[in-house]
């Protein structure tokens, strides 16, 4: 599944400020209800009963917070880029600095698990993780993210 069938332009927040978890879900919540439209307080609640079972925080600073939705008609995401690291319960114990928020239907089922793993294929490559992190350009945070699903698909 290419990344660029999970998020849109607009779905990039290039230096979001928080000082938590939980603000930063909020703030996450509250973007991705503006575009698809969903109500944030139901985003914010699947995100954070998905985080009791088990923090998605990956590590090396990369978190994927997901969780699915009946009210969600499609998958879709949207990726942060803070300002400052912050505490995620990451299993490295390390900082999150890169956010990338997945919501699907319900019914998902496998589309839900190919989209979390298209987003940690292209957030574990170090090279464009190391990008990410110097760019401040939402349209080229944009092209970096999809640019990877582009170039395996074409393998």
């Amino acid at each position: 599944m290419p990344l660029e069938h999970i998020i849109v332009p607009n779905a990039i927040i290039p230096a979001l400020r928080v000082n938590n978890k939980k603000q930063a879900l909020q703030e996450l919540s509250e973007k991705a209800a503006e575009i698809s439209g969903l109500p944030a307080r139901e985003i914010f609640d699947a995100w954070l009963q998905r985080e009791k079972l088990n923090s998605t925080g990956l590590g090396d600073g990369i978190a994927i917070p997901h969780g699915r939705l009946l009210t969600a008609d499609h998958i879709f995401g949207l990726f942060a880029r803070l300002e400052r690291p912050i505490d995620f319960e990451s299993l490295d114990n390390q900082p999150v600095d890169i956010i990338f928020g997945l919501i699907a239907p319900e019914s998902a089922g496998a589309d839900h698990l190919k989209a979390l793993a298209t987003i940690a294929r292209v957030l574990r490559n170090p090279a464009t993780v190391a990008k990410i992190r110097a760019t401040r350009e939402p349209s080229a945070l944009y092209s970096l993210l999809i640019r990877p699903s582009r170039s395996s698909d074409a393998a």
